[in-house]
């Protein structure tokens, strides 16, 4: 999938870059996607890292057919300012970052859920550039930060994601940070030229050290 992303919203200024995913990183998504499955009367068996095939009727665990499962995902996203809450320490720390360095956040979603998400960021006064897309992250990046001298760091919780960028913008600072539950258990591991981050405090200290390092 390679739809244009509109980046012409996004101005950047003479700092540094910080790139942020949203799902599961400035917002809990499996959390209170397993509440609005239970509402549902669904259930997510953590048996391996994807939902396809791990979404189960409540009533006898019967896997739902993938087709629902795609349209349940969707039906999360328009329902996401009723559900998601912040992760962490996400906001308070993203607020301290964006005194010295541009912050604009890349999503893993399709486009037309924009604009619940950006209502719902500015509810928490996250107020930086949103992009929403469902092509590889890298490309946009790249395109983002273009040919400028100033450092810049990628945050995510999605090993290939980690994979695209770094395949794109090689100077980058690749963060990795995700909830801890069994599902993440199971999720691929980034590469070792990819930060390991325990959680927002161990991500600013990371993001401060590179920005201050250039």
């Amino acid at each position: 999938m390679s739809e244009i992303v509109d980046l012409a919203h996004v101005r950047l200024g003479d700092r540094p870059l910080a790139v942020c995913d949203v799902d599961d990183v400035v917002l809990e998504f499996l959390h209170p996607f397993e509440r609005f499955l239970d509402s549902l009367g669904h259930r997510l068996l953590p048996r391996s890292y994807r939902l396809h095939g791990n979404i189960v009727s409540a009533r006898d665990e019967v896997p739902v057919d993938d087709a629902l499962v795609s349209q349940l995902v969707l039906d999360f996203f328009e329902a996401q300012e009723d559900w998601q809450t912040p992760f962490g320490d996400a906001v308070s720390t993203l607020k301290r970052i964006g005194e010295s360095a541009d912050v604009v956040f890349l999503t893993a979603m399709p486009p037309r859920y924009t604009l619940m998400r950006r209502r719902l960021l500015d509810r928490l006064d996250l107020t930086f550039p949103l992009l929403a897309t469902e092509s590889p992250k890298g490309p946009v990046v790249r395109q983002m930060h273009g040919s400028r001298p100033l450092p810049l760091a990628f945050i995510d919780d999605m090993a290939h994601n980690h994979v695209s960028v770094a395949e794109s913008v090689p100077q980058c600072l690749l963060v990795h940070l995700m909830p801890e539950s069994e599902m993440h258990r199971h999720a691929p591991k980034p590469g070792p030229h990819v930060v390991q981050a325990r959680d927002w405090r161990d991500a600013e200290a990371h993001l401060l050290k590179h920005f201050s390092n250039h």
